[in-house]
């Protein structure tokens, strides 16, 4: 049986794609991202505190490398194979570069549920790869586009991604976790941490509504971008396994890590490049990103790579 989290995805695909009258309204769905991003970066400071060491330093830079080399391979592939054009081609770079929260939150129950050691410092990877992954991706658009009067600078663009409500929630809740630890924190702490897989569940009923809507109908004219998205987490999941391999992480955090370089931006991502690259259709990196590629994921991709890094190590 998957987790229980995953049976609440399901049914909103399922109410989705009977066209159900159930919805989440907008402050509800507001609050519930809210809610998961903070909860991440607590237990995550919580689990930083008093563990903070420079031994993290080599495999938290090797991370951040990940963001930076993902969208400079996938953008060729996006432009040649799939056939996008620069902005689009850039855009879903960005974007499969970049990482998933709700993908990081199944993952980290997963985890959790099968007893697997995870290392404090995966809420770290979600900033470390989201940044890199966007600036590359705006990089790649403005390098290849005759018109070389774009508007956003960079300076602009990385003020815009770091002020991003989730960077900041998942930031605070590090800092504001790493501060107070899992003892003088508790008070509050365990308020969050205690409805964190609740809170998930509601999440991904909504986004179970959510991919069902971007599915329907099929947009089979997309046909490459749609087989892309399906076949592209299982392969960028190798390079969150070969890292984690490489540096001898916990099977969670090999776990994790793989989850996240699989997934893609479905939040920070459209945001930034959205205001960035005005050219760009989101909507069809929503339809890979949150119609293919995250179901994907949190169906079928985490056990998957679970048993590829177990048969592996």
């Amino acid at each position: 049986m998957p987790d229980i989290v995953v049976m609440f995805f399901l049914l909103g695909v399922v109410a989705g794609l009977v066209k159900s009258d159930l919805n989440i309204p907008k402050a509800a769905y507001d609050t519930l991202s809210l809610l998961l991003m903070l909860t991440i970066g607590l237990k995550g400071g919580m689990g930083l505190h008093g563990n903070l060491t420079p031994v993290l330093v080599p495999e938290l830079l090797l991370v951040m490398s990940l963001g930076a080399i993902i969208p400079l391979l996938l953008f060729p592939l996006l432009r040649k194979l799939v056939n996008l054009s620069l902005a689009d081609s850039a855009s879903i770079s960005a974007h499969y570069g970049s990482v998933s929260a709700g993908t990081f939150a199944v993952a980290l129950a997963y985890a959790e549920s099968h007893q697997l050691i995870t290392g404090p410092e995966v809420t770290l990877y979600l900033v470390l790869l989201e940044l890199p992954a966007i600036m590359v991706g705006l990089a790649l658009f403005r390098h290849f586009n005759p018109d070389k009067e774009i508007a956003h600078s960079r300076l602009s663009l990385l003020h815009e991604t770091l002020t991003n409500r989730g960077v900041i929630l998942l930031a605070g809740g590090v800092l504001i976790g790493y501060l107070y630890g899992p003892m003088n924190g508790a008070p509050v702490t365990d308020l969050f941490t205690g409805a964190f897989k609740a809170v998930l569940a509601l999440f991904l009923l909504e986004m179970g509504l959510v991919a069902a809507e971007t599915l329907r109908p099929i947009p089979w004219q997309h046909w490459r971008l749609l087989a892309f998205a399906t076949v592209a987490p299982s392969l960028l999941a190798c390079f969150g396994i070969a890292a984690g391999l490489l540096l001898e992480l916990p099977v969670g955090t090999t776990l994790v890590l793989a989850s996240l370089t699989a997934s893609a931006s479905y939040i920070a991502a459209p945001a930034a490049i959205r205001a960035a690259i005005p050219q760009a259709n989101i909507g069809l990196a929503m339809l890979a990103s949150l119609g293919f590629t995250f179901p994907f994921n949190v169906i079928v991709g985490i056990p998957l790579y679970h048993q590829l890094i177990q048969a592996l190590s």
